[in-house]
This record gives structure tokens, C-alpha cells and sequence, in this order.
């Protein structure tokens, strides 16, 4: 039994403006985003499609296939989004008594009997898992009490690891004719080559150009993440300049990223974004994100 009768869905595709196969203002990433952070729901999951691979017809087939509680909870969270962002673009309502026929439609929802011999939805798949994420963040601070070979290559297991456990189909460290690349993950389509450093000090600019001219050697949509543990020093980055196919992250960023609970593919993503929109190799987490 579906959550959300035929006539209902309507009126969600009325509220949450779902014509032409879209979603309110979203885009494919920007809803991606929203179901991670705000439901901890991956939504590009191919259980979704079954309707068709656009964000209306995702979000219909998903809505009726998790469980009824997921689906509310799902319905409120698009709600206060809408509301949100229509009172800041000062966008007048366009339903007709739509918070109302909201509410009623929750009504409706919560008050369906139970029903325990009909087939019930499941709890969809979540994007990250707490406990991973609490063990990845506690294997990262024991790799400081090695020592530094060892801690090396613990160092590029761990990102391997790390790297799966948010879907990011990682392959371990490969040679190229002697040519040493830490390894590779693949994220919204792009492949992103990894150079990785646990050092007592900063990465100075001379590594950075040696890891983008890897970058350069390899097909044009190759991108790459350095990833250097106790960062990158100043005039380093300055030096390197602007305008290239790597990104930045430091040790900081990725116990923050752990200790917030921020899946890593969302903040390499908003990384290469904020890259690409300033030409800045490095950008810290926190003011990515905010504090």
C-alpha cells in the first residue's frame, strides 16, 4: 500500500512545485546534498528510479517506498525548505491554502491504521553510518602514535577505507612506470587522482606542482585531492597559484569532517565548487561550512 494516495501526490507535486521533472529550486547536487544532510538519505540510489531518473520522479518513488514514518519526516523537512527559501526570495505562495492542505495531508498520513499484515515500506538506505564514522574518527587519532613509515601507510589504508565508507569507490595506491599515485576515487562522475602526506611539516609548493603535474599527464577530466596532514604552508599556496586540477585538505579537515558528521563526498564536492569558483586550491571545512 502506497504511503501517499494518487489524488495526494498531487498536491505534493502542486507544493513542492514538481513540474517538468523538477524539485523547488533544487539541482541534482544541491537535492543530493539536502537528503544527506538534512535525512542522512542517499536519493541518487538506484531503488529511487524505478519511476524515472528525474528529481519529481525520484522523490515520488521514494516517498512511497520507504517507510511511512521516513516518508513523513521526509514531507516536513521539503516543507521547511520551501518555506525558507520562498520568504527569503519574497516569492508569493502559489497553492491555495497550501499550508492547510499540507497539514491535512500529514493527517491523513499519520492517522492510516495499522495495517500489519499489508507490505510495509523499509527505512531507506542511509548515506553514512554513525558508528563507521565514529571509528574512522578514532583509527584517525590513533595513527599519530605511529611511527612515521608505518603511519604511512596506515595513513593511505585508512583514506582507502574512509574513501568506501562514503561510496566513493576508491582504488588503492597503482604505479605508472614509476610514478607513485596514492590512489583514486570517483565522485559524480569525475575521477579524482590522490596524493597523500602525513609529514612533520607543511607541504611546501614544490610537492603541490609535482602532484598537478601527475594531474596534467593524465586524461583532461582527471582532477586531484592532496591530501597532507599537517597542511600546506602559506607561501606555498601562494606560490602554486590558481586556477588548478587539484584541491586541498588537511588533517583538520578531516577530523572536523568526522567530528561533524559531514559526509566527505559533500565537502570534496563543495570543495571543487568553491575551487572552481575561486580558483583557490584550499579552502578550510569550517568555512566551507561554517563554524
Amino acid at each position: 500500500m502506497p504511503n501517499i494516495r494518487s489524488l495526494d501526490m498531487k498536491l505534493v507535486d502542486d507544493l513542492f512545485d514538481m513540474g517538468n521533472g523538477y524539485v523547488l529550486d533544487f539541482s541534482d547536487r544541491t537535492m543530493s546534498s539536502f537528503f544527506v544532510e538534512e535525512l542522512n538519505v542517499d536519493i541518487d540510489d538506484p531503488a529511487y528510479r524505478d519511476l524515472g531518473t528525474s528529481k519529481a520522479k525520484r522523490l515520488r518513488c521514494y516517498l512511497n517506498k520507504v517507510d511511512l514514518a521516513t516518508s513523513i519526516k521526509t514531507l516536513k523537512a521539503l516543507w521547511d525548505y520551501r518555506e525558507a527559501t520562498r520568504k527569503d526570495s519574497r516569492r508569493e505562495e502559489w497553492v491555495d491554502n497550501a499550508e492547510g492542505r499540507f497539514l491535512s495531508l500529514l493527517n491523513r498520513m499519520q492517522g492510516k491504521p495499522d495495517q500489519a499484515s499489508a507490505p510495509q515500506g523499509e527505512p531507506p538506505k542511509p548515506a553514512f553510518d554513525r558508528p563507521k564514522i565514529i571509528l574512522l574518527k578514532q583509527k584517525l587519532i590513533e595513527l599519530s602514535a605511529l611511527e612515521p613509515q608505518p603511519r604511512g601507510y596506515a595513513f593511505e589504508a585508512w583514506l582507502t577505507n574512509t574513501f568506501n565508507v562514503f561510496g566513493l569507490q576508491a582504488r588503492e595506491p597503482f604505479r605508472l612506470r614509476g610514478e607513485q599515485i596514492d590512489g583514486s576515487f570517483q565522485l559524480q562522475g569525475e575521477t579524482y587522482l590522490v596524493e597523500a602526506k602525513w609529514h612533520s611539516a607543511q607541504t611546501p609548493a614544490a610537492d603541490l606542482h609535482a602532484f598537478h603535474g601527475k594531474v596534467e599527464q593524465k586524461a583532461a577530466w582527471a582532477r586531484g585531492l592532496f591530501i597532507s596532514n599537517s597542511g600546506f604552508t602559506p607561501d606555498g599556496l601562494i606560490a602554486f597559484g590558481k586556477g588548478k586540477r587539484v584541491i586541498c585538505m588537511d588533517g583538520f579537515d578531516l577530523f572536523e569532517t568526522l567530528d561533524r558528521e559531514l559526509p566527505l563526498d559533500q565537502v570534496i564536492a563543495r570543495k571543487a565548487r568553491r575551487a572552481a569558483e575561486t580558483g583557490l586550491p584550499f579552502e578550510r571545512v569550517r568555512d566551507i561550512f561554517g563554524h
